[in-house]
């Protein structure tokens, strides 16, 4: 291939995102990309948004023009085009999936290549703010592994972990976002039984979340210190906190996790 270009098979959101948070931070311009999206509706928002990508309605095209493709589609999507792709994949090509539940063994035999990368991300990448888990098997060299690391750090945090490990990975930044949307309204609706209007308990709940991560992230120390240095004596946090001990949250949390990743481990074996 003379040329080679970045290719995405599916233009939905979390296409969109990592290529907005690739282009924004200039890891790919918009004119070395393809994307392969069936649904020509989406096309002309596709073009505006990325003003000079190529887009095609076969993800073969895509292949003979790109030599690094992620593959941003569902995982029955993935596997019904998966065929396709293997009869048509070089040595060349490196694929990157995001499709939840497709484990590494299972990529390689859909797609006829070691020379696959497995991501999770979650849905807070669309506002470059995501957790990214990276697994990938030793076949697949460090810098290809490198390079989508890169790809993904554009749009938020990234680790690395075995590919049996992205269960948990799920449990807890897969799905996680949806538990603290849980929290927030909880506090939200907390603060309105106490006289405060929804729209300000709202949004000092969500900033509360976003800070209190800030602060762990940013300053390295261990949550339950932070907890500590909250917690006066006799004071109105510890009250709290005792309540919260009370009802059991930190074990709901805890149960949650270990919920979602054997359900995922579940899904992984249905198919």
């Amino acid at each position: 291939m003379t040329e080679k270009k970045l290719g995405f098979v599916g233009g939905g959101q979390m296409a969109n995102a990592l290529l907005g948070g690739a282009v924004a931070a200039n890891v790919v311009q918009p004119q070395g990309v393809v994307i392969a999206e069936p649904d020509r509706e989406k096309w002309p928002t596709l073009q505006q948004k990325f003003a000079g990508c190529q887009i095609v309605d076969d993800p073969v095209e895509l292949l003979s023009r790109c030599d690094r493709v992620v593959l941003a589609v569902k995982p029955h999507v993935l596997r019904a085009i998966a065929p396709t792709l293997a009869r048509n994949q070089t040595p060349e090509h490196l694929f990157v999936s995001i499709a939840a539940g497709v484990s590494l063994d299972e990529l390689q035999t859909l797609l006829s290549t070691e020379r696959v990368i497995r991501v999770m991300p979650n849905t807070p990448c669309l506002v470059r703010a995501g957790a990214s888990a990276v697994a990938a098997s030793d076949s697949v060299a460090e810098n290809d592994i490198a390079w989508a690391e890169m790809l993904f750090r554009a749009v938020g945090l990234v680790v690395r972990v075995p590919d049996d490990l992205l269960h948990a990975v799920t449990g807890v930044s897969g799905s996680g976002p949806a538990y603290l949307y849980l929290v927030i309204e909880a506090l939200s609706d907390g603060g309105v039984s106490q006289g405060l209007p929804r729209d300000i308990a709202t949004r000092l709940a969500a900033q509360t979340v976003l800070g209190a991560a800030q602060m762990v992230l940013e300053t390295g120390t261990h949550p339950g210190q932070l907890k500590d240095q909250v917690t006066s004596p006799s004071g109105t946090t510890i009250a709290a906190l005792r309540t919260l001990e009370e009802k059991g949250v930190r074990s709901a949390m805890i149960e949650a996790v270990a919920r979602c990743a054997q359900r995922s481990r579940e899904l992984g074996k249905a198919e």
